[in-house]
């Protein structure tokens, strides 16, 4: 699709549909998060470093599965079109969800998350589409203010979550958040129009045994990639220990589950205000500079979390966290669809969505782990060190990069 085809396709109104979707998948995907490990040490008699570890492997679950089916959706994608990517994923995480809330042990409910990833994939897909139909110089911002969507959602499903495990159960979330991923399902299928082409390969194209043939910086993607695991690493590995945190912080006493709501959420609303103006900012001075800030402020406001001794403190920094989440994801997204061929926009965002489910992954079984060997401040602390090692990776790798306009390819 050439930049004419971009502007007079409905990229705004795709937009304004998809925004909302993934406004309410984020909330729900986020509604039952922060307290997973909360229902985990309602199924046995665990201690503290099993509710952990065990934790880690039923976040890991997920996205073990996911980091293995994104890539190969991704090429389906790229074939079929990606609105029935959005129907896929919101159907089947659907019913997993609502299954979940039927498990009775820790090996249901890991395998229950595997069958979650399988169906993964709502958001990338949608932020697929958005780039594959946006014009160029409009992708950073449309980017950065469609993943205001989820962010949004996940600001307020921990809350609303919070308060449904405070008055009912924690068992009835499960059971929402199936309802509300029907909810896309019939929004996607019934407002998001699609104008899409097959990818046609040219003669001697599908000969090529490199995957990255194709990309006109290939190092560049490589980098990007890598920056989403790493980043991803860093901000899953403290979900499964941020409500057991907050219990910790609290001494056990109070709105344990309300409170941990609250603190997850907080990321979401500095996020949503800053997003949408780093990635205009992007556009103009170059999505490099604002990837190196990220980096940096993400440091800065994940080392101190390892030694709050309130929950005050905690909040404060977690809310700082959404300024550096702004900076990072969308800007990577963007230097993604900037340097790609438009024909592969799916492919090169299922690789996204590969790479970040395998962050998660590792995230959430070393978070775990860390958190059970040493103690919970130990993985923030380790956090912030991997920021610095991925800034100091794009800085070394990637010098264009740090150049007033960060380099883009554009591709009919």
């Amino acid at each position: 699709m050439d930049e004419a085809e971009r502007e007079s396709s409905p990229w705004q109104r795709n937009l304004h549909v998809l925004w909302f979707c993934t406004f309410v998948a984020g909330m729900a995907f986020s509604e039952i998060m922060p307290f997973l490990s909360l229902y985990i040490s309602s199924l046995g008699d665990y201690t503290k470093a099993q509710v952990t570890m065990y934790s880690g492997l039923v976040y890991a679950a997920d996205f073990f599965v996911s980091a293995i089916a994104s890539p190969l959706w991704g090429i389906v994608a790229d074939r079929k079109g990606r609105k029935i990517m959005l129907l896929r994923s919101s159907l089947g995480m659907g019913v997993a969800m609502a299954l979940m809330g039927f498990a009775t042990s820790v090996w249901q409910l890991v395998a229950l998350r595997a069958l979650q990833g399988v169906f993964a994939g709502f958001i990338s897909n949608a932020q697929a589409l958005v780039a594959s139909q946006t014009p160029r110089k409009h992708s950073g911002a449309s980017l950065s203010t469609l993943m205001t969507g989820p962010t949004s959602g996940m600001l307020l499903g921990p809350v609303f979550g919070g308060i449904l495990a405070q008055v009912f159960s924690i068992r009835i979330t499960f059971f929402i958040t199936g309802f509300l991923l029907l909810v896309t399902f019939f929004m996607s299928w019934g407002l998001v129009e699609e104008k899409f082409k097959p990818v046609v390969h040219q003669s001697g194209q599908a000969t090529s045994h490199n995957p990255l043939a194709a990309f006109p910086n290939p190092k560049l993607i490589l980098v990007l990639l890598s920056s989403t695991l790493i980043v991803q690493f860093g901000n899953i590995s403290i979900s499964p220990i941020i409500s057991l945190y907050v219990k910790e912080l609290m001494h056990n006493v109070g709105p344990i589950t309300v409170v941990a709501g609250i603190i997850a959420a907080l990321p979401g609303i500095s996020n949503i205000i800053a997003s949408p103006r780093l990635g205009r900012y992007g556009d103009q001075h170059g999505s490099g500079r604002v990837l190196i800030f990220g980096y940096i402020f993400a440091t800065l406001m994940y080392l101190p979390q390892g030694f709050v001794t309130s929950v005050w403190m905690l909040g404060i920094l977690r809310f700082m966290i959404g300024i550096s989440d702004g900076a990072l994801f969308p800007e990577i997204q963007t230097l993604l669809t900037k340097n790609t061929p438009v024909e592969l926009t799916s492919t090169v965002f299922s690789w996204n969505q590969s790479f970040q489910s395998i962050g998660n992954m590792l995230g959430s079984l070393l978070g775990g782990w860390i958190a059970g060997i040493f103690n919970y401040n130990a993985v923030f602390i380790s956090t912030a060190a991997l920021m610095v090692i991925n800034l100091t990776l794009v800085w070394w790798l990637v010098p264009e990069i740090r150049k007033r306009q960060a380099p883009a390819t554009t591709h009919s």
